[in-house]
C-alpha cells in the first residue's frame, strides 16, 4: 500500500511550484504560555499536535511553585487550542492535576488517522519523587493516557498503563517523550519513551571526558489496537533519554535521542515498528537537550522531495533555535535557518493543515523559560537563500 495513500493527512506532498502560504510573511511568532501568568510560576516541556480538522493543541507542564522538574514542586499538565493555524490561542485549560505536590509531566500526543481520536500519553509522579529518586517496584512514577474524540475540546478520564509500559520490578521509571509520537503506515501508534533504573546519574572521569552520565535508555511504546492496549519494545543499545520518532519512506522507524553524556546525539533504526533497533550511530553534535524531528514531505514518482525537519538550539548551549532539513532520510541535515536568536531550549513540531510548519518552543529574553512560543514557516522560508 502506498505511503501517500495511508498518510495523506500528515505527509501531503509539496510539489515544486505549489505550496499553500499565509497572506502575511511566512515567519511569525506568538507567545502561547508566559511565566508568571494564569496561576503558574512557569511553563516547560512543549508538545504540539495538529488534529484532523486542523485544530492545533499545545501542551505544557504548568509548574506552580518553581522551575524544578518533578520531585521539586507541584506540576499540572495544561493545554491550549488554536482554530486559526496558531495566530491566536484559547485560554488555558488543565488536562491533569494529579493532586497537591504531585507532578504531571512529559506529554506526547498523536492523532489516530483511522478515527480522528487524539491521544496524549504522560507521566505522574508522587510528591517529592522525580527521576533522581524514584525506585523500582513502587508507584513513584506512573504512566497514563487520555483521548479526545472532538479535537481536544474534552478528554476521557485518565487511564493508567504503567504495568504495560514499564518493567515494574526492575525499572524505577518510564519517562514519556516529550513530544514526537507518530502513527506508522501500518496504523501502529508509537510513543517515544525512556527508562531508568535505581541509579539515575553519576559523575565520571574517563580519558578526556569528565562530567555527568545519565543512566537511561530509550525505547518505544506502541499500540496496534488504536490505543486499547500498549506494549513496549526493546531498549536502544546506548545511554539515551529524551527522544522523538520519525517514519522513513520505506516504513522503517528512526529514533533521534538525547545523549546520556558526550557531545552528540544518537540515532537508531527499527525495521519492525519499534520492537527492535539497529546498532546506534552518532547523530547531530550539540549539548544534551530535547529536540524535535518531523516528516515534512514525501516524494511520489519523479515529483516532489523527501524532507525530514529537525529543530533544536544551535548553541552555544541553549541558545539560537534553528531548523535543519534532511533530503536523505535522516542521514544528514543541511540548510540551517534561524527561528529565534536568543535563549531557546526544548521544541516540538507539527505540520499544519495549510502545509506550513508549526514549532512550539521554550524561549527566553533575560533568562531561560520565560515563554513557550509558537512560530510557523513555509517551505519557501526553509529553502530560501536567506530568510527575511
Amino acid at each position: 500500500m502506498k505511503l501517500s495513500a495511508l498518510i495523506a493527512y500528515r505527509f501531503l506532498l509539496i510539489f515544486g511550484g505549489f505550496t499553500m502560504v499565509w497572506a502575511e510573511p511566512s515567519f511569525a511568532r506568538v507567545d502561547v504560555f508566559t511565566a508568571g501568568t494564569e496561576g503558574y510560576y512557569a511553563f516547560r516541556i512543549p508538545t504540539l499536535v495538529t488534529t484532523l480538522d486542523g485544530t492545533l493543541i499545545s501542551f505544557a507542564e504548568g509548574r506552580k511553585e518553581n522551575l524544578r522538574d518533578p520531585g521539586g514542586g507541584d506540576i499540572d499538565l495544561v493545554y491550549k487550542r488554536s482554530l486559526d493555524q496558531g495566530k491566536s490561542w484559547s485560554s488555558l485549560m488543565v488536562l491533569d492535576d494529579p493532586g497537591e505536590k504531585w507532578a504531571a509531566s512529559n506529554p506526547a500526543s498523536v492523532v489516530d488517522r483511522t478515527n480522528a481520536r487524539v491521544w496524549v500519553v504522560y507521566n505522574r509522579w508522587e510528591p517529592l519523587r522525580g527521576g533522581a529518586n524514584s525506585k523500582p517496584n513502587t508507584t513513584h512514577n506512573t504512566t497514563w493516557v487520555r483521548h479526545s474524540d472532538n479535537h481536544g475540546k474534552t478528554w476521557s478520564p485518565a487511564r493508567e498503563i504503567t504495568h504495560q509500559v514499564r518493567d515494574f520490578k526492575d525499572w524505577a521509571m518510564t519517562v514519556i517523550g516529550p513530544g514526537g509520537a507518530i502513527q506508522s503506515q501500518t496504523g501502529r501508534l508509537l510513543i517515544p519513551a525512556s527508562m531508568g533504573w535505581d541509579t539515575y546519574r553519576i559523575l565520571v572521569s574517563i580519558g578526556d571526558f569528565e562530567g555527568e552520565v545519565l543512566f537511561e535508555r530509550s525505547f518505544v511504546i506502541y499500540s496496534d489496537d488504536h490505543g486499547e492496549s500498549w506494549k513496549r519494545g526493546e531498549l536502544v543499545r546506548t545511554l539515551t533519554d529524551e527522544n522523538q520518532l520519525v517514519e522513513l519512506v520505506d516504513g522503517a522507524i528512526m529514533i533521534d535521542a538525547r545523549q546520556g553524556s558526550g557531545s552528540h546525539r544518537w540515532v537508531a533504526i527499527s525495521q519492525d515498528g519499534g520492537q527492535t533497533w539497529s546498532r546506534p550511530r552518532p547523530g547531530q553534535t550539540l549539548p544534551p537537550v530535547a529536540t524535535s524531528i518531523e516528516r515534512f514531505s514525501v516524494q511520489e514518482g519523479s515529483r516532489g522531495r523527501n524532507r525530514i525537519l529537525w529543530t533544536g538550539p544551535a548553541g552555544p548551549g541553549r541558545l539560537n533555535l534553528v531548523v535543519r532539513v534532511s533530503y536523505d532520510e535522516g542521514q544528514t541535515f543541511v540548510g540551517e535557518k534561524v527561528l529565534y536568536e536568543g535563549l531557546a531550549a526544548y521544541s516540538d513540531m507539527s505540520i499544519l493543515k495549510n502545509q506550513t510548519v508549526g514549532v512550539l518552543f521554550e524561549r527566553g529574553l533575560s533568562e531561560n523559560y520565560q515563554f513557550i512560543s509558537f512560530t510557523r514557516f513555509s517551505r519557501e522560508f526553509l529553502e530560501s537563500p536567506s530568510h527575511p
